[in-house]
């Protein structure tokens, strides 16, 4: 874990250990059910677990936060980050089962006891939440709609390019104020060529 020593030089060492564990627990499971291309599995750390904890440069979650991470696929960006706030709770969605099969057997085998994990559609998820989540899931409209009262702090997105067009549309559509989004180059946190025209999206809460 080259990266997340570079980026994280001062994380305890139980959560070393778990970063240690996610690449092997990933090769396992997306051997038998795939999640990530074959291509990206070697690229495992920078594209998806460091890029997932690109969230946790944008907002740091307080201590007993909810957080809910929406169409989650294998873990992402909900398991990351859960190893770095171990004392949030993290609820990973997916309506997929067989990817969330392999969300939770990835938490079980690292042993992340914050972590729960639903197959469900987002708007069955019950509970209410602090923040929600996201990581290359829909576009910011339909994010808003599902999450749309349900959380108390911010929807944090890792988006692509073209957030500025979608962040209108959601102003539109759900007529809020287009203030509430800040808008976080991931370049300014990670110098890899590969997070150039990525962002953190987040829209607080009115």
């Amino acid at each position: 874990m080259k990266l997340i020593d570079k980026y994280f030089p001062a994380l305890p060492q139980d959560a070393r250990e778990m970063f240690a564990r996610l690449d092997p627990l990933y090769r396992e499971w997306n051997a038998k059910i795939n999640v990530i291309s074959r291509k990206d599995i070697d690229a495992l750390e920078e594209h998806h677990i460091l890029h997932s904890l690109a969230i946790a440069r944008a907002v740091d979650f307080p201590d007993g936060a909810r957080v809910l991470d929406i169409g989650t696929g294998g873990g992402f960006p909900g398991i990351p980050l859960a190893i770095l706030f171990p004392k949030v709770e993290f609820v990973l969605c997916d309506s997929i089962g067989k990817k969330i099969r392999v969300a939770q057997a990835v938490a079980t085998g690292v042993g992340l006891s914050n972590v729960t994990c639903i197959n469900s559609r987002v708007e069955t998820v019950p509970g209410s939440f602090n923040f929600a989540v996201s990581r290359a899931v829909a576009p910011l409209d339909e994010l808003y709609g599902w999450v749309k009262g349900r959380f108390s702090r911010s929807l944090v997105c890792l988006k692509g390019g073209g957030v500025e067009e979608e962040a209108a549309a959601c102003v539109h559509r759900h007529h809020l104020a287009y203030g509430q989004f800040t808008f976080c180059p991931v370049n300014m946190w990670f110098e890899e060529d590969y997070f150039l025209g990525k962002q953190v999206v987040i829209l607080s809460a009115k």
